[in-house]
């Protein structure tokens, strides 16, 4: 029962409004139909008539979802695989799905050891946190105006660790790390750790001059690469493990278009016992086996498919990063080329803000984001100047470079021409419909375009 003196984090007036539908059902029966409704919704607008442009999702093959709903997914595997080391007996074929997994994982981001029972991969975060650090010690991180995370901050696992968090130099016109400065800042400081945790990424990392530059006093380089794991498993960006990285998390619901999933990998055998005494039994029970199975068919998509999605990726998001420019929408890092990533990042303040417009934009079913830039604050988180926008989802729908002119036309409409969102949304619905297939899978292969990759 509401009680409008009761403080709520969420939006009271949605609350209220699921209050009244559940008190007007009839039975619980009624109640239950009212969620699936709503999620049948979602699926019909989101799923069919929206150019989805969020930079962290991605849409999961036929296979991959049907998984995520397999029986396997209702057993408990607590513990780490193999029959001693369950708590429960029965789980053979349990322990075959994950071992299956991990070693898909080690081949897909070609490392020496990979966990895959993390829910989430902020869930990575903590466990390095958990396993390399103690409260007190000193790390770095970026700032989120540049693009980082709120894992590797104050108001994340990295503050909750009680941690001595400070910043990483960035150069707000290159969008990139300042070396001189994180030099100079990395010896005063002596973080034992340093944590490139980007959620605007557009750039590779200086991975090898920075761990060089911490190695002096012991210091050890995490890359947290939620956003561009499949770019990294695709052979389409840098290789962290390979440039220095002692640890590299990861989100499989983003670039590598798997489930909602964390990922963690490494090389260095003496992190084994910290890494995966942090994650069982101290951050993962049971794990929801029918996650990992979705994974592991995720991560052989990857390792068959990857390398030309990916670069497709890539080249779409290049595509509309240019596109928009020239029909006068600001994007970000325009003298280099735009991204050599999944995002596009653009300025919109002239058009009222991030907020403002990513609101607008989806009264014409184009889904976007807002987003922190360089020149905004903290304070100006709900309400930023910028906003994020990624090629995953059109990429697998079979898109290439001449529909990000269209979708960047269509965005132009609205946001340079003014016109109303009601009119653009029905050409998007048009162009959209008939694109239902997700490619660069086993169930659909390749599109058309890219037939035998």
């Amino acid at each position: 029962m509401g009680n409008s003196s009761q403080f709520e984090v969420h939006d009271a007036s949605i609350l209220e409004n699921a209050r009244a539908i559940l008190e007007k059902a009839g039975s619980a029966k009624d109640m239950a139909d009212a969620v699936i409704r709503a999620v049948q919704r979602n699926e019909e607008w989101r799923g069919k008539r929206c150019i989805n442009l969020l930079a962290p999702e991605a849409p999961t093959s036929p296979t991959v979802r049907q998984l995520l709903a397999s029986e396997i997914g209702t057993r408990a595997a607590e513990g780490h695989i193999g029959r001693v080391n369950r708590w429960f007996a029965g789980t053979q074929y349990i322990d075959e799905v994950e071992s299956l997994c991990v070693e898909l994982l080690k081949k897909a981001f070609r490392c020496n050891y990979a966990d895959h029972r993390l829910m989430g991969s902020m869930l990575g975060n903590m466990a390095v946190y958990h396993a390399l650090v103690q409260p007190g010690d000193r790390v770095m991180s970026a700032s989120q105006p540049f693009g980082g995370h709120s894992s590797n901050r104050p108001d994340g696992p990295a503050g909750t660790r009680g941690l001595e968090i400070y910043d990483i130099p960035y150069d707000p016109d290159e969008l990139e790390v300042d070396l001189d400065k994180f030099t100079e800042e990395a010896q005063r400081i002596r973080p034992k750790l340093v944590v490139m945790g980007m959620s605007m990424t557009l750039f590779p990392l200086p991975v090898r001059e920075m761990t060089s530059i911490i190695t002096e006093w012991g210091g050890k380089f995490v890359f947290d690469g939620a956003h561009q794991a499949g770019l990294i498993a695709g052979g389409q960006f840098q290789d962290p493990l390979n440039e220095g990285a002692a640890i590299l998390t990861g989100s499989a619901g983003k670039t590598f278009s798997g489930p909602q999933s964390g990922m963690i990998m490494w090389n260095d055998p003496s992190l084994t016992k910290p890494i995966t005494e942090a994650i069982f039994p101290v951050l993962v029970a049971t794990h929801q086996v029918n996650r990992v199975a979705a994974l592991a068919v995720a991560a052989a998509e990857i390792l068959e498919f990857g390398r030309v999605y990916m670069a497709q990726i890539v080249k779409n998001a290049q595509a509309l990063g240019q596109a928009l420019d020239s029909r006068g929408v600001p994007v970000l890092a325009a003298h280099r080329g735009y991204t050599r990533t999944h995002q596009v990042i653009a300025n919109v303040r002239q058009f009222g803000g991030g907020l403002e417009v990513a609101h607008r934009l989806a009264e014409a079913n184009i889904i976007s984001n807002k987003n922190l830039i360089p020149g905004d604050t903290p304070a100006d988180w709900d309400r930023p100047s910028g906003l994020r926008m990624g090629t995953i989802e059109v990429t697998r729908l079979g898109m290439m470079e001449q529909e990000m002119e269209t979708i960047a036309e269509f965005m132009a409409r609205v946001l340079v021409n003014g016109e109303d969102p009601e009119l653009v949304r029905r050409d998007v619905e048009d162009f959209r419909l008939p694109m239902q297939d997700f490619y660069y899978n086993f169930d659909n292969g390749w599109p058309t375009a890219q037939e035998g990759g």
